[in-house]
């Protein structure tokens, strides 16, 4: 919403405003080192979510989010999320 406000408003390439607005998303290298620093960050949780509490999964999600301002892909931290607390 927030590139279309900026094109309508100053006109320009969409990957040029979302570069310049410092809204690009988080790489899947960065997403990695976040999902490392929030998992880490909450061993009990991670207990938690392994014996059961499956709805755990939007508290990793939220911190995520967080760290990454927002910028990270939902989508993807969730499946990475997954894929890291369910081996």
């Amino acid at each position: 919403k927030r590139v279309l406000a900026e094109m309508v408003e100053r006109g320009g390439e969409p990957e040029a405003l979302v570069a310049s607005l410092g809204i690009e998303e988080v790489d899947a290298d960065a997403l990695d080192g976040i999902l490392d620093e929030v998992l880490a960050a909450h061993p009990e949780e991670v207990a938690r979510y392994r014996e059961g509490k499956k709805n755990l999964i939007g508290f990793f999600l939220g911190q995520v989010m967080r760290k990454s301002g927002g910028q990270a892909d939902p989508n993807a931290a969730r499946k990475r999320l997954m894929t890291r607390l369910e081996a």
